[in-house]
């Protein structure tokens, strides 16, 4: 299950790293969009396989930040 952006942003921080296990609303990112900080949240129990990003990098609506399996 991909982690994936609502509207353009900026990724300011990874709060989770390859094979984490995170639980089901656990706050995995916090992204930049408009001018606001929001939390990427986890959309369901599982464990982090990949991440696609870095700080600093900027995404389109629908970029994926990470796949959690």
């Amino acid at each position: 299950m991909d982690v994936k952006v609502k509207m353009p942003s900026v990724i300011v921080s990874l709060e989770v790293e390859v094979g984490a296990a995170v639980t089901k609303g656990q706050v995995v990112a916090v992204v930049e969009a408009m001018k606001m900080k929001n939390n990427s949240l986890a959309p369901a129990d599982g464990t982090v396989k990949s991440i696609a990003v870095k700080a600093g990098d900027r995404l389109k609506p629908g970029g994926v930040i990470m796949t959690i399996e």
